[in-house]
């Protein structure tokens, strides 16, 4: 790990916009708040969106009484005079727009660089999380400990309050815990972050990133800068290469955290008991105990990795141990992730629709035996061989629904040809219903019917949030 610092053309604080003229890229949840900022600053604002529907209209014209610009349809041309582009997260690298920018020397932000350039002189440190699976639960996690040892904090980013409301609202913050995506981290060259977390790396939005090593390089940036610690799964080697390489303040400590036995500057489990071997004095000899794995809720492995996580973030803070206890044990996750629904008739059913890729998926597998698998939906470019080779054993049967099933059924025929497969080839909105039938068809009592689709929603649903509420209704059907 090294020493590195970067440079920007445009001023950096709050009154560094005025007269400044700026276009922000796509309405939305982001480029509306980020044209109202920056108006408010003094900036020229143009707003430029790819798209020209009744909401985006609506938006417009909110923006327009206020004296803002804006350009509907046409997303790709680049305003005369633009000094800075602020885009949405979502927008792609390679727009025609951006590549005009990089031509003309033009800077491009998302909002999460726009909010840390806006900070005030006193403002809270970030503590950092990205990943490809698991970045809400621990930032929600991380902000539960947090409070937990009286510091104000919220958690933002990706998640809960806006970044641009966090760092320019009144209310006073001590540090916050910030989820950020590839695609914010991708638009956030100056962002330092205090400490900072990859949790893990898998594919995933490769249409986007255009490879597996761009994805991760732009991971990895949340490792730029860092002044305490960056933290890794010792378990995937993608993270801990992406800490050596890393620029970070002299002094910042590689943490690791692991399910088995942790090392010194490692935090893991010994004994069911969640322990610290990182910041404690004589690392090579001591160890703090931190929390019991009962503490975590629920105590899946990949959740337990969760927790560790949170509490190497918190304890760079310099949270105390008991801190961390109250804060696992005050955690509750949100719908959809590994959650227990209900018991029939001796069978769990665990509503995990969150796992929309596989590496989620594998996690979420990795927690239960024996399984019924209830899979499918859109795949995103995934392949399933991996998934099913290391799931095999686990499985009582499979049912499938979605788009993309057959994906799944091909894999499963190839390397697990002894597990019975129901292939439901319907996307009515009794298709979920049809699914947990036939998934109680094949469990027996003392097995676990899991919904981790390994796949995105929305062929059948509108989100994984609508999906999983369809598995939990008709699972309490079943009951009924």
């Amino acid at each position: 790990m090294g020493s590195g610092q970067v440079t920007s053309t445009v001023p950096t604080g709050p009154s560094g916009f005025q007269g400044k003229h700026v276009t922000v890229a796509g309405l939305g949840v982001s480029g509306v708040p980020a044209a109202k900022v920056l108006h408010a600053r003094g900036a020229v604002v143009t707003v430029v969106n790819d798209g020209d529907d009744a909401r985006a209209r609506e938006q417009a014209a909110e923006l327009e009484a206020l004296g803002v610009t804006v350009r509907l349809g046409d997303g790709a041309t680049l305003p005369e005079g633009t000094e800075l582009i602020v885009t949405a997260p979502g927008w792609k690298p390679d727009k025609p727009l951006f590549q005009a920018a990089r031509e003309a020397g033009v800077d491009i932000w998302g909002d999460v660089e726009l909010a840390w350039r806006l900070r005030g002189p006193e403002a809270a440190p970030w503590l950092a999380v990205t990943g490809t699976n698991g970045k809400t639960t621990t930032v929600q996690m991380l902000t539960s400990i947090l409070k937990a040892a009286g510091l104000r904090t919220a958690a933002v980013g990706n998640i809960g309050v806006s970044l641009l409301d966090a760092v320019l609202g009144d209310e006073p913050y001590d540090v916050l815990a910030v989820e950020l995506s590839s695609y914010q981290l991708h638009w956030a060259p100056s962002l330092r972050a205090h400490s900072a977390a990859v949790l893990n790396l898998a594919p995933d939005h490769l249409d986007w990133h255009g490879s597996m090593e761009a994805y991760a390089a732009d991971k990895g940036r949340i490792y730029e800068g860092n002044r305490v610690a960056c933290v890794y799964n010792v378990a995937d080697k993608l993270t801990e290469d992406l800490v050596r390489e890393a620029d970070v303040e002299e002094g910042c400590r590689a943490v690791g955290f692991t399910l088995g036995t942790p090392g010194p500057s490692q935090l893991g489990v010994v004994d069911g008991i969640l322990v610290d071997r990182a910041f404690v004095e004589n690392r090579q000899k001591n160890a703090q105990e931190l929390a019991e794995v009962s503490d975590v809720n629920p105590p899946a492995p990949h959740n337990i990795a969760n927790a560790l996580a949170a509490a190497a973030l918190a304890r760079a803070f310099g949270v105390p141990p008991t801190a961390v206890r109250d804060g696992l044990r005050n955690f509750s996750p949100d719908a959809h992730r590994i959650a227990h629904v209900a018991d029939v008739d001796g069978v769990a059913y665990i509503d995990d629709s969150k796992a929309t890729n596989t590496h989620a998926a594998e996690a979420s597998l990795a927690s239960y035996e024996p399984i019924v698998w209830i899979a499918g939906g859109l795949a995103k470019g995934a392949t399933f061989d991996e998934l099913v080779v290391k799931s095999a054993k686990r499985l009582r049967g499979a049912v499938l629904i979605g788009a993309d099933r057959a994906l799944i059924r091909d894999a499963l025929a190839r390397h697990a040809p002894e597990v019975p497969v129901v292939d439901l080839d319907r996307t009515d909105t009794g298709a979920m219903l049809a699914a947990v039938q036939e998934a109680r068809r094949l469990a027996v009592p003392g097995d676990t019917v899991l919904l981790a689709p390994a796949c995105a929603s929305m062929d059948m649903f509108a989100n994984y949030n609508q999906r999983g509420d369809a598995f939990a209704q008709a699972v309490r059907e079943l009951g009924a």
